[in-house]
């Protein structure tokens, strides 16, 4: 190549490297307009609230239930059994006796009051109704089970002063029986007081109360005759000579109630032979003294 070819070159070469680079000059700015600038900024920590915020309540703590004692097994049945018994006053200074001891159904009880002392048998959901004559102004009674657990109770009977009593009371087959003569009257007569016609509380004369149950074992038995304290009538004590009596003593008690004062005396009878059954043996005048008789 000739040396003009060689400049011709050279010069064409560097017109081509000057257009090149107007080019991207030319060009660059463009691309770097169209994008924001984006320029570095103070990186800010973020802390904590401010101090005077609200403390945040305090958590509840709710109380315990409250723990309820259990009642013991044996207790609740204590509760369930307890006996009861209420009284009220009735006419002619009688008491009214109701024993509820709902753990104690069919069982015998014993009854006692003012020196009486009888059995009666609980029903089956162990209640027992009795009307009790007062022999003394307290009324108080005490029933016992047979398990040996008792109930008392008391009710003050003020109108003991306008009657008297006379009672007589046995074991089992020591029977005894009273039979009272008002007004004069004899045997059978509207005056005549006895289990056969023993009279009513209303009644204005006297009236006999039969007390006991003779079906329980051991059966104690009584009989009580009420009349006005100023009434008058002779009252006899009887006893029949049967196969259950016969050849043997009889062992009772007598009670006699004046005033709201009670005494009591032992009565023993011996009864004929057998060959005597049927005949009855009557006891008079039993205060101050008794006297054997026969009908």
């Amino acid at each position: 190549m000739d040396r003009k070819r060689q400049i011709a070159l050279v010069a064409a070469l560097v017109a081509v490297g000057l257009g090149a680079g107007h080019f991207v000059q030319k060009d660059a700015p463009q691309q770097t307009a169209s994008l924001p600038a984006v320029k570095p900024t103070t990186v800010v920590p973020l802390a904590a609230g401010p101090d005077d915020l609200p403390e945040p309540a305090p958590p509840v703590v709710k109380a315990p239930p409250a723990t309820v004692p259990l009642a013991s097994p044996a207790a609740v049945e204590a509760e369930a059994c307890a006996a009861q018994l209420d009284m009220i006053p009735r006419a002619r200074a009688m008491i009214g006796i109701t024993l509820i001891a709902p753990c104690h159904g069919h069982q015998r009880v014993v009854i006692k009051h003012g020196g009486l002392v009888v059995t009666g048998r609980a029903s089956a959901n162990g209640v027992l109704f009795l009307d009790l004559p007062a022999m003394e102004p307290s009324g108080r009674v005490t029933v016992t089970f047979a398990d040996g657990e008792t109930v008392q109770g008391a009710l003050p009977v003020p109108d003991m002063a306008a009657v008297q009593r006379f009672a007589v009371q046995w074991l089992d087959e020591d029977a005894f029986q009273i039979n009272a003569f008002e007004d004069g009257a004899d045997y059978g007569d509207p005056g005549h007081v006895s289990q056969a016609t023993p009279h009513h509380p209303s009644d204005a004369g006297g009236f006999l109360t039969l007390l006991g149950d003779a079906t329980v074992d051991l059966p104690m038995l009584a009989e009580v005759y009420t009349y006005p304290a100023a009434g008058k009538a002779e009252v006899v004590v009887e006893a029949a000579v049967t196969q259950a009596t016969c050849g043997r003593e009889l062992l009772g008690e007598t009670l006699a109630s004046q005033g709201g004062e009670v005494r009591t005396e032992e009565l023993t009878l011996a009864m004929p032979e057998c060959e005597a059954e049927g005949d009855i043996l009557v006891l008079k005048n039993l205060a101050p003294e008794r006297k054997l008789a026969t009908r």
